[in-house]
């Protein structure tokens, strides 16, 4: 995948945007980030004012943006993240921005093998060492994980963030769990689905699973509270900016680009419903317990494929739905011709990225530099046109279906001993 990358797709991209005339930039999700934290926090100025965003373009793409030109690229590079990012990146802003760019991604790739080895817990799917290492390469070595790198993409240590609070929350850790969920919020977009399952969690047993609650609500209000010191009236500056980002973007889920706008917002209501029903229906599940990893890998799933932007990186949020599924794959195959079916289009779309580059790397020599970049195309193929996460839903649908007769099945054994013991000692 990194050839494919590096001598693909990448010089594909360079020579595209020399003909358009069009800025590349660093292409770094890092920097607007960074620029906009050091501004505020070594010079008091707003990350979310136009003088800023202005000043990110000129660093980003070595000059300011002009709507005059059309070629010009539409994505501002605005600071449209929560201010309270500016404390994760505090001890970087004395630096200058290369050598801050180095280590943040060593760390990118140090918090996705984290992801993996928290995950793995998550699941419950113990491996041995040469299975973890193979695991761990397929994932930084996935384009997923690839295009985070380049992009020096924080979503991939928001992925650990929320990898780390769910191995605390089955571990028994609840208070800290809802702390690094808050942390998890510098993306919203990507926390706050799998917040709102776990609120109704919680509320379901409220005297037992309170400390989630307070974990979370007491991390956000410090660094809510702390932004709001710092920034008086941020989040209406962080709303204009959010829907500012939305409008120059275009913003479209998974479901938006594969139906149509308005069909894929339906659907996408759709699934929420059947994420909160899962949810209702396992609300008296543990959170050491198999089904409640599983609520947890369906709303990840979901999340990647209704939230308004389709990005092959926030396809990292799904690694407990494919390690479940592979754990469960025997189970699957022996489920019917349906789960069969689903399973073997969920591997399919799974490993064509890694064929399809394989394939280019192995031509490579044969072909010449011009048509091999022409071929950029075949290893996203099934990104674009079928995503794995869509796939996804067959196999966990199948999935959860077998946990709900499990669980149904354990709650009526349950009640047939307690009726068999009223009936051999009677109160009265």
């Amino acid at each position: 995948m990194w050839f494919y990358v590096e001598r693909v797709l990448v010089p594909y991209q360079r020579a595209d945007a020399q003909t358009h005339d069009r800025p590349r930039g660093n292409l770094s999700d890092l920097y607007p980030r960074w620029l906009g934290a050091r501004e505020l926090l070594l010079h008091h100025r707003n990350p979310y004012s136009k003088e800023i965003t202005r000043e990110i373009q000129i660093g980003y793409y070595g000059r300011a943006l002009d709507p005059g030109r059309p070629g010009d690229p539409k994505d501002q590079q605005g600071f449209a993240y929560p201010v309270y990012v500016v404390f994760l990146l505090a001890p970087t802003v004395g630096l200058p921005f290369g050598p801050v760019a180095i280590a943040f991604k060593g760390l990118l790739v140090i918090a996705t093998v984290g992801s993996v080895l928290l995950w793995l817990r998550v699941v419950r799917w113990k491996l041995t060492f040469g299975e973890g290492m193979i695991a761990m390469l397929l994932v930084l070595g996935s384009f997923s994980a690839v295009q985070g790198f380049k992009l020096q993409q924080l979503t991939l240590p928001v992925v650990a963030l929320l990898a780390g609070a769910c191995a605390l929350l089955v571990s028994g850790h609840r208070f800290s769990s809802g702390t690094l969920l808050a942390v998890a919020t510098i993306k919203p977009h990507l926390a706050l689905p799998l917040a709102s399952v776990l609120l109704l969690w919680t509320l379901s047993d409220w005297r037992r699973r309170q400390r989630l609650f307070w974990g979370f609500t007491v991390a956000m209000l410090l660094l809510a509270g702390t932004s709001e010191i710092l920034l008086p009236g941020w989040f209406g500056d962080f709303l204009l900016a959010t829907g500012d980002y939305r409008r120059y973007a275009g913003g479209l889920s998974i479901l938006q680009v594969m139906l149509s706008p308005w069909v894929g917002l339906v659907a996408a209501g759709v699934l929420v419903v059947a994420v909160a029903d899962v949810c209702w229906r396992f609300r008296k599940q543990e959170s050491d317990q198999p089904a409640f990893a599983l609520l947890l890998a369906l709303t990840l799933a979901v999340t990647v494929i209704i939230i308004p932007m389709f990005a092959p990186y926030n396809f990292l949020l799904m690694l407990p739905a494919i390690f479940l599924i592979v754990k469960d794959r025997r189970r699957l195959w022996a489920g019917g011709g349906i789960s069969r079916t689903g399973l073997l289009l969920f591997a399919a779309t799974l490993a064509w990225p890694w064929l399809a580059a394989i394939g280019l790397a192995s031509v490579s020599p044969a072909i010449s530099r011009t048509t091999l970049q022409q071929q950029w195309w075949l290893p996203l193929y099934t990104i674009a046109k079928i995503p794995m996460p869509l796939l996804s839903l067959i196999p966990l649908s199948l999935l959860v279906s077998y946990a709900w007769k499990e669980h149904a099945g354990s709650e009526t054994r349950q009640e047939f001993r307690e009726e068999s013991l009223r009936k051999e000692h009677p109160v009265a």
